[in-house]
């Protein structure tokens, strides 16, 4: 199962989110607020691993995550495949960029995380909704054109997942 370091976003980032979530489920469209789970936020994954050592665990402790500094979220990106996963992109600061170097480091070398999470290759977004196909994905974009191009926010606290325990921690500020 999957291991992650991701970052929360503030209560009105978090509202506009939710806001964009609930339009493509209130179309019947595939949508991040189907998932019901009390650990289901925005929020942007700043590593992913198929386990994390004890060593990384405490290096995470170590981690500056900018608790309290701006984020920004910019227009909608698709990640396409058989079916593609829309986002909001994350405008990447330096701040943001030095934090994902810094959390990778602490991590060390895990061989089971994907590629696309190392620096340099790394696409920082906040995910709206996964699985859509075709003719979904053309309805999504359609009913979020009118969306604000760009939100901002602050970055509300960082936590862990565990996938295997399907739980959630935090490593630096709120819950």
């Amino acid at each position: 199962m999957v291991q992650s370091v991701e970052l929360l976003v503030d209560e009105v980032l978090d509202r506009d989110v939710r806001v964009e979530w609930e339009r493509l489920r209130a179309a019947g469209l595939p949508s991040q607020a189907r998932h019901t789970g009390p650990s289901n936020a925005p929020h942007v994954t700043l590593a992913v691993a198929e386990r994390l050592t004890p060593e990384a665990e405490r290096a995470l402790g170590f981690v500056g995550y900018g608790i309290g500094g701006p984020i920004g979220l910019g227009g909608l990106l698709v990640f396409p495949g058989r079916t593609s996963i829309l986002s909001r992109v994350v405008v990447p600061s330096a701040e943001l960029i030095g934090l994902h170097v810094a959390v990778q480091s602490a991590l060390g070398d895990l061989s089971a995380s994907p590629g696309t999470m190392a620096p340099g290759r790394w696409t920082p977004h906040v995910t709206l909704a996964r699985r859509l196909d075709r003719d979904q994905l053309a309805a999504a974009l359609a009913l979020l054109a009118e969306r604000p191009r760009e939100l901002a926010g602050t970055i509300r606290a960082a936590r862990r997942w565990d996938g295997d325990a399907r739980t959630a921690w935090d490593l630096a500020g709120g819950s």
